[in-house]
């Protein structure tokens, strides 16, 4: 079991990846010691995604709706919901996300890890450097509110293709 460690803290587990009736998934374990926001508000256009919380208060707002789960309670997000996640317990919130498609929803989480190893990334968790943000865009397989979506299929799509064309992705950060 692959797991991945950052800075402050938090933990993403790899659980499993698999077919199911419903299709494709992958399932990781995220142990989020600090309050706060979990990430910033976003929305993708194919993954539906899951969460169960294990342990702790985990705070949603989707669609502008904000929902509040504790322990053994889910939410599901379905495609091109808008969604954003705080941990909100005086406790470490422990919970299974499950994505659908899997995409490159794991590799996200690794290239966010590597990057923060690294120094390559600002205080608000962005890759400082442009090819590394657009390779970050194209993991997240989402879109980011407030900048307008033909603009990050364009530009940060575009820095992703030249990222990779220069060799840039996961295996050397």
């Amino acid at each position: 079991m692959e797991q991945l460690r950052f800075l402050d803290g938090k933990t993403v587990t790899f659980l499993e990846r698999g077919n199911d009736e419903r299709g494709a998934y992958l399932r990781i374990e995220h142990n989020v010691p600090l309050q706060g926001g979990m990430n910033a508000p976003h929305w993708h256009p194919l993954l539906t995604e899951s969460f169960q919380v294990k342990q702790g208060v985990m705070k949603g707002i989707v669609d502008g709706a904000e929902i509040v789960l504790g322990a053994g309670e889910c939410l599901t997000v379905y495609p091109k919901q808008v969604h954003q996640f705080f941990n909100i317990s005086h406790e470490t919130l422990i919970g299974i996300h499950e994505i659908r498609p899997p995409g490159f929803h794991w590799e996200m989480f690794v290239l966010h890890r590597k990057l923060e190893s690294e120094g390559k990334l600002s205080r608000r968790g962005i890759p400082i450097h442009p090819l590394w943000m657009g390779l970050a865009w194209k993991y997240s397989e989402g879109f980011a509110v407030g900048a307008p979506v033909i603009m990050q299929k364009v530009l940060l799509g575009g820095l992703a293709r030249i990222a990779e064309r220069f060799g840039y992705g996961i295996e050397n950060t």
